[in-house]
């Protein structure tokens, strides 16, 4: 009997663990910018940066001081699969590089209704730039 037990919570921890897994690798193909490694990209291009996001929590990434040779363009929110309540996903910030030389841009964390203009950050995140 104690066989059954352990063979039925061994096969539900399995079970449980592959669904994770999918979560976590079915965010549409996107990986999650490195911020070690540069973003290399030629001028007039668009790029993206991908951060881990879950606004659910009221938590959100917004750009922190200025940005000199690329210029915003768009942001986008992905949810993980599945979609649950509560679940993360991506931010998705699409910038266009404008001319060349190297640049940072730094994304800060901010918790809910606090702005960049109301306050540090609670954690940044530095992205260097190599626009071709």
């Amino acid at each position: 009997m104690k066989k059954i037990y352990l063979l039925l919570a061994v096969t539900f921890l399995s079970v449980g663990c592959q669904t994770l897994n999918q979560g976590a690798d079915s965010e549409g193909g996107l990986n999650l910018t490195d911020p070690s490694q540069p973003v290399e990209v030629q001028a007039g291009e668009s790029f993206e940066i991908v951060i881990a996001s879950n606004p659910s929590t009221g938590y959100h990434w917004e750009i922190v001081g200025d940005l000199t040779s690329v210029e915003f363009v768009s942001l986008d929110y992905k949810a993980d699969e599945p979609v649950l309540a509560g679940s993360g996903g991506v931010d998705v910030w699409t910038f266009k590089a404008l001319s060349a030389g190297k640049t940072q841009i730094t994304l800060g964390s901010y918790p809910p209704g606090v702005t960049v203009s109301d306050g540090e950050p609670e954690q940044t995140v530095i992205f260097n730039i190599d626009v071709k």
